[in-house]
């Protein structure tokens, strides 16, 4: 099979770059990602999707539909569903159901529930401060506002 030169094929657009970078971004969520979970197991006794939960519903004090809490955590509503019930269970959520549509219920922290995701979210910012300590703050910022602007960017495309 005859193949043109790779010149021709793949000119330098920069594309290996952002592969490079892509490959970087992965990694380096990876190697956070797994260290808190790691840490959040060890320390609470919790998983990583859990403590999304909660942290949705903490910003969401007054509560959220479960259609939303899943949308919003980029999951599909079965996963949800079972966290949502352990957690039910452990007495850190309440679920009620929606006035007037017995189908959708919403959920929200119980009390015990906001002090247990306090404390986990204290150790938390610690370990991703711990985590990051060598980046310098102002590569922080300048990073953070280039995907922040890059999100944007692509949410206006998707």
């Amino acid at each position: 099979m005859a193949g043109a030169p790779l010149t021709t094929v793949a000119p330098d657009t920069g594309n290996k770059e952002r592969l490079r970078l892509w490959i970087r971004l992965l990694r380096a969520t990876h190697v956070v990602e797994a260290e808190l979970r790691d840490r959040l197991k060890r320390e609470f006794d919790t998983t990583l999707p859990r403590f999304d939960v909660m942290a949705a519903l903490y910003r969401e004090r007054g509560g959220m539909l479960m259609s939303d809490l899943s949308r919003y955590l980029l999951v599909s509503n079965g996963n949800v569903t079972g966290i949502v019930d352990r957690l039910v269970s452990e007495g850190l959520i309440v679920r009620a159901q929606r006035e007037g549509d017995r189908r959708t219920s919403i959920v929200r922290l119980t009390d015990a529930g906001v002090a247990q995701f306090e404390r986990m979210a204290a150790a938390h910012e610690g370990w991703i401060a711990e985590l990051l300590a060598g980046v310098d703050e102002g590569h922080v910022r300048h990073l953070s506002g280039m995907l922040r602007a890059f999100r944007s960017e692509w949410e206006l495309e998707h």
